[in-house]
């Protein structure tokens, strides 16, 4: 048996959690020696009673590792763990981060510049614009878009993720080999293409009321933020962004009609403290408009020589497939405030042409509109 395979163990026997796993290893020292331990010496560990330690003892007689092998094996399922360098970094200082984490797909060191979209399962049309919306930008300005695969706003993310050309991230309340809702096992598929889905449950573990709020742990664990998009006043997503900020990070909520239930929740974040959005410049801002490093950019507080400039607008323009019309535009835009008026005497372009040409530069993160029918760019 390979480290790996006694982290399944582990993972397989019912009721032992991260937490208890982690007291066993500063005990023992590996997961080999947990399950060689006695049941005495397992007793000695807080938290660890008489029938947790007969489990650990006998596991044998609980569960069948070359069964699950074999699932996995099934499914294209991998497993990582605590000590393995993919083990998302951020996923790790909370409090009761797992240990071991089933994946298909990879997680790749741009994935730590990501941010969480949550929302309601039923989410009306404007939710759904909104979502998209978001979603795209922020995959397009080089974060992964991490959320749920449930049916609504989290499904709605994961699509804008990938029509962006970004990373997205799922993370399951059931076992990999068991997606649900079914009829998301083909956007699971994508994503594992072009990202990861992640589970912390067995492959064929059927979902239930208290592995969702374990789900969201994870969504929120692996993001530098967490972005609200309606939610009702009882809602999972609220337990999230609860989650989020019990582990230090910042929560940005999307606000809605105020006559709507889907909304309450959202502005109940809002007038808690979480950062109102009406763009992803709101979301960019937090993290000094921030792409991935080897898009080029630098961020705040990393070590970089004086020489070194960061990505401009214009260099990200260049990299991005613009129009003619787009290209135009952008280069009548500034870093100080334009009206429409200007843009168009600048671009001579048509009303039309440069009001859908705008539009489309804010989808792309090069571009914002500000009170007042002003527009900038952005970078």
């Amino acid at each position: 048996m390979d480290r790996i395979d006694a982290y399944l163990v582990l993972n397989l026997l019912p009721d032992i959690g991260p937490i208890r796993v982690r007291r066993l290893l500063e005990h023992f020292g590996s997961p080999h020696a947990i399950l060689s331990a006695t049941r005495t010496e397992l007793t000695t560990v807080e938290g660890i009673g008489r029938a947790m330690a007969d489990r650990l003892v006998a596991w044998e007689e609980h569960i069948d590792l070359p069964e699950e092998q074999t699932r996995m094996a099934d499914h294209g399922v991998s497993a990582i763990t605590w000590e393995d360098d993919a083990y998302p970094e951020a996923l790790r200082h909370i409090h009761d981060s797992p240990f071991l984490l089933y994946m298909r797909g990879q997680i790749t060191p741009r994935d730590a510049r990501a941010i969480g979209v949550v929302g309601s399962r039923r989410t009306t049309h404007y939710g759904t614009s909104v979502g998209r919306q978001l979603s795209f930008q922020l995959a397009q300005a080089g974060y992964t878009i991490i959320s749920g695969l449930a049916r609504g706003i989290d499904t709605v993310a994961h699509e804008a993720a990938l029509s962006a050309g970004g990373r997205t991230i799922a993370v399951l309340g059931s076992g990999i080999g068991n997606v649900y809702p079914p009829e998301n096992q083909g956007l699971a598929d994508e994503i594992a293409k072009n990202g990861a889905v992640l589970s912390e449950f067995p492959v064929l573990y059927v979902p239930d009321r208290q592995s969702f709020p374990l789900r969201n742990r994870i969504v929120a664990g692996m993001s530098q933020g967490l972005l609200v998009i309606e939610a009702p006043v009882r809602s999972g997503s609220l337990i999230t962004a609860n989650q989020a900020l019990e582990a230090g990070r910042p929560v940005f909520a999307v606000p809605g009609p105020i006559d709507r239930p889907t909304s309450e929740g959202c502005h109940r974040l809002i007038q808690s403290g979480a950062k109102l959005v009406t763009s992803s410049a709101d979301v960019l801002e937090e993290f000094e408009y921030g792409l991935a490093p080897e898009l080029g950019l630098v961020f705040e507080g990393d070590d970089h020589d004086e020489s070194e400039t960061a990505m401009t607008s214009d260099s990200r323009a260049d990299q991005m497939d613009l129009s003619d019309v787009e290209r135009k535009i952008h280069s009548c835009l500034g870093s100080d405030e334009r009206t429409l008026d200007q843009i168009l005497e600048a671009s001579g372009l048509t009303t039309a042409e440069v009001s859908a040409g705008l539009m489309s530069l804010e989808l792309k993160a090069l571009a914002k509109q500000l009170p007042g029918k002003y527009f900038v760019r952005l970078g």
